[in-house]
């Protein structure tokens, strides 16, 4: 466990943990979120965080080491009452911890205010992190849920025939009656089907409206 941690923090670039956090860290390397290992999530964050950092201007140190910390409560979440973050708060005070750090780290699921950049900068690089494609697994029922009311969407619209989610819902597919609808309106039935989902779904990253006007003439050479 003492390795892990100290391979983990080595990776992501945050030196002098105490050695007692350092083990602490390592133990994530037993816990998984939805299949993600939670302490390579970690050091991923760690560098998302530091990228993001430098080119905003902020303290990429503090960036990292919230990153890296933030999960910090998950483990020993099933011993201690609280949230885990609430218990992380606990175990970075307890052992020194830059304030900063910790500022960092504890606004990553909204529970308490952004109180600086590197607060931010850590929540986004969390949902950058958890939101890549691959990165979790989801559930068969909520998948096929959400590719369900990807579809439902568009075939609400007037001038749709048919509507399909493909690309693990990251693209939709639209095919419109040519009588029906005009180039021009085509255009407009995608971005209204783009601001729709937008307004109605949540999902990582963005998904693609492809929407198809297709008229065929068929003829014979006898």
């Amino acid at each position: 466990v003492r390795k892990m941690g100290e391979k983990a923090a080595y990776e992501a670039g945050v030196p002098n943990l105490h050695p007692d956090l350092i083990s602490i860290l390592g133990r994530l390397h037993f816990r998984t979120s939805y299949g993600q290992n939670v302490l390579w999530h970690s050091v991923e964050m760690a560098h998302m965080a530091a990228i993001i950092a430098e080119e905003v201007g902020a303290d990429v140190a503090i960036a990292r080491a919230g990153a890296l910390l933030h999960d910090i409560g998950k483990t020993v979440s099933h011993e201690v009452a609280g949230t885990h973050v609430e218990i992380g708060i606990r175990i970075l005070e307890k052992y020194g911890v830059d304030h900063q750090v910790v500022l960092a780290m504890r606004a990553h699921h909204e529970e308490y205010p952004y109180e600086t950049p590197e607060s931010i900068i850590v929540q986004v690089a969390d949902a950058i992190s958890g939101g890549r494609p691959g990165a979790r697994r989801d559930s068969i029922e909520n998948y096929v849920k959400r590719l369900t009311d990807l579809e439902a969407i568009a075939t609400t619209l007037k001038g749709v025939d048919k509507a399909f989610a493909i690309a693990a819902g990251r693209e939709i597919r639209v095919l419109v009656n040519p009588e029906d609808m005009t180039d021009f309106e085509t255009h407009a039935l995608a971005r209204t089907i783009a601001t729709t989902i937008e307004a109605k779904l949540r999902y990582p990253g963005e998904i693609k409206v492809h929407v198809i006007r297709e008229t065929r003439v068929v003829s014979y050479a006898r």
